[in-house]
């Protein structure tokens, strides 16, 4: 029998992230930092460009260690520009840079990132309710929230809309459909 999931994975790589990651409560640093990133990466492309290139920036980004890209130089950065396995795209490499400091900055002044940003949920799961892909917004007033927030802490590529998609992945909003076998199977610790 074949479980009932969301309908927007079209792909094994979309099936894999849907079905083990989307929406799982997620407080490791290191991971919040990533999908801050490949959700900066996605915007104005698909979540699946991502995936199928979600290897390549693991490697490009030394593993997203936020330390490392917080002291790249003009070196690093023309080698990305150059990279083929990547999105190229200067503002998005420029602002993964200056995200990392931010993002140290965010730890030190919160003790972790998982502890700022959670706070934008109250530091738990926002669980809704939706029948239909239709009725899932692109941002919502915490997402609104957060993004002021972020830019005021010098984050850029951090919309509104960048932030929702960011509180999906990182599990802080449960917007698997109530159809969708996820929606019931997510445990929540918090």
């Amino acid at each position: 029998m074949t479980k009932e999931r969301c309908p927007w994975p079209k792909k094994p790589l979309d099936t894999e992230y849907h079905d083990h990651e989307w929406g799982v409560p997620l407080h490791d640093d290191r991971k919040l930092f990533e999908f801050l990133v490949l959700d900066a990466f996605q915007a104005g492309l698909s979540w699946s460009t991502i995936l199928n290139k979600r290897e390549n920036f693991r490697k490009a980004f030394d593993q997203f260690d936020y330390h490392k890209i917080s002291a790249y130089g003009q070196d690093k950065i023309n080698e990305l520009l150059h990279n083929e396995g990547i999105i190229r795209n200067k503002l998005k490499i420029n602002a993964t840079i200056k995200n990392a400091n931010a993002f140290i900055k965010v730890q030190q002044e919160f003790g972790s990132f998982d502890k700022y940003i959670w706070s934008f949920t109250g530091g738990k799961t926002i669980i809704n309710k939706w029948n239909e892909l239709k009725e899932i917004p692109a941002k919502s007033k915490e997402s609104d929230a957060m993004s002021k927030d972020l830019q005021k802490r010098g984050f850029t590529f951090v919309g509104s809309t960048i932030c929702y998609a960011f509180m999906q992945a990182a599990g802080m909003i449960n917007d698997h459909l109530v159809s969708c076998y996820r929606y019931k199977e997510i445990k929540y610790d918090n």
